[in-house]
């Protein structure tokens, strides 16, 4: 699994490319055998969880982006289903209220940060404000930006400021102990179509089904190029994006859950050690309690 993370590692983005990448890539994974691999993944994970809670120097951050219907819910529950709940924290960003609206646009996200020794998922996340803004800059305008007073003022200039604006804010929360993974599920448009297909005959989804889901669906070029544009901006060492093939559910679930497996890994986490008197203590109660009393 190390060579197929290796694969979707963007730690720099001058010459990235989503063409570069197959939606469907499987590599030599088998469906028979990805879900003993992944139940396995899992188990490791949830051991590596309980030592970032004990360890308490790092938070870490899991960032999921796509386009819709390309599998965030999903593998958001499969590949933490082993996960202890009261560590882990999933937040779904939507649309920005007007409490929202009246600071800055990574307010929201800086709110909802994971403490030390905690996992946070972001459904959707700060990346918002430069992929649906670009692709409808009209939204800006809701935002109350200085010198931003129509859409023409949303230049070039404007844009490289909120690229440096996010590889600074994630600098600083890396340098401070909180680790980001950030994915983005690489789903064809094709694979797209067949999903909100399924998604309406199925009265089980078809209530997650939106007419907005076809109306953003014209602008898919557009998405993809703000997605590249994105993760050349901001794909750096220390916040490295990873471009995972969504085509096959299966195999996505088993490659995000091994990325997580190899961050926590890559981290040395480690137990405390109780110093001497706390020892004793320990050995003076086990005596206490072994007599009865």
């Amino acid at each position: 699994m190390k060579d197929i993370i290796n694969n979707f590692k963007i730690t720099r983005g001058d010459k990235f490319s989503l063409n570069d990448f197959d939606t469907a890539w499987t590599g030599n994974i088998k469906k028979e055998e990805s879900g003993v691999l992944l139940e396995e993944m899992i188990k490791q994970t949830s051991a590596l969880q309980a030592a970032l809670y004990a360890d308490n120097r790092f938070a870490l951050l899991i960032i999921f982006q796509a386009m819709d219907a390309a599998g965030k819910d999903g593998a958001i529950a499969h590949t933490l289903s082993g996960l202890n709940p009261q560590g882990c924290e999933v937040y779904s960003f939507k649309q920005p209220s007007v409490e929202e609206l009246d600071h800055d646009f990574l307010w929201r996200h800086y709110k909802a940060l994971p403490e030390f020794g905690r996992i946070g998922v972001h459904n959707r996340s700060h990346y918002e404000n430069v992929l649906v803004t670009k692709v409808h800059p009209e939204l800006l305008l809701r935002e109350k930006l200085p010198g931003i007073k129509s859409v023409k003022d949303a230049d070039k200039k404007f844009w490289e400021h909120r690229y440096e604006s996010i590889r600074s804010f994630e600098k600083h929360l890396y340098h401070n102990g909180t680790i980001i993974i950030k994915f983005f599920l690489h789903v064809s448009k094709e694979e797209q179509k067949k999903r909100f297909l399924e998604r309406i005959d199925d009265p089980e989804k078809n209530w997650k089904f939106s007419s907005s889901d076809i109306y953003e669906r014209k602008y898919w070029d557009d998405y993809m190029k703000a997605y590249e544009k994105a993760i050349r901006e901001t794909a750096t060492e220390h916040s490295p994006w990873h471009v995972v093939p969504a085509d096959k559910k299966w195999f996505t679930r088993g490659a995000i859950s091994a990325i997580i497996l190899d961050t926590l890994k890559g981290l040395n986490l480690k137990f405390p050690v109780l110093p001497k008197v706390e020892k004793e203590k320990l050995e003076e109660a086990k005596k206490v309690l072994l007599g009865g009393k």
